[in-house]
């Protein structure tokens, strides 16, 4: 089932984004000072909680417990951006990440939407094949990762 995030999903939230990050940036970013260091879930969920509004636009993905999430937020009249897509890494390649953006694309039709889009590291090429395989073309727009070195790249997937 996909739901809204409430407050009580919080420390899942925190704990997929924490290891799914670690597990598809660490040989990109390879920097283990932020990996193990400053990525942490508790600070983290503690912030979720202190800022509750960071949840605006996250649905999770709930069986038994939550084993992933989207945020999907309105870019302009006629876009709605796909703003993080997470499964737990125990869970992936089961179709979770396909519901999430199929349920993404029933959001933008109801708000009128003509497009999703999303930005996406350039050098994670398992997520840029996954995007690829859902119906999402790279727009050749790049832009550098604040903070880094790297590059993310935008896709768009007409509705």
């Amino acid at each position: 089932m996909i739901r809204k995030a409430v407050e009580k999903d919080i420390s899942r939230i925190a704990e997929i984004l924490i290891f799914t990050k670690r597990t598809a940036y660490r040989t990109i970013f390879k920097n283990d000072e932020v990996s193990f260091g400053k990525m942490q879930i508790v600070p983290l969920a503690r912030k979720l909680f202190a800022e509750p509004q960071l949840l605006e636009g996250i649905y999770v993905f709930d069986e038994v417990f939550v084993r992933g999430l989207i945020q999907i937020l309105p870019l302009d009249s006629n876009s709605v951006e796909v703003k993080a897509l997470y499964i737990d890494p125990f869970f992936q390649h089961q179709g979770i990440g396909a519901e999430l953006l199929n349920f993404a694309e029933g959001q933008g039709h109801q708000l009128k939407a003509q497009s999703l889009c999303l930005w996406v590291l350039e050098k994670n090429e398992a997520a840029r094949t996954f995007y690829e395989q859902h119906g999402f073309l790279s727009t050749n727009e790049k832009t550098a990762e604040v903070g880094t070195e790297e590059f993310i790249v935008k896709y768009r997937k007409a509705l």
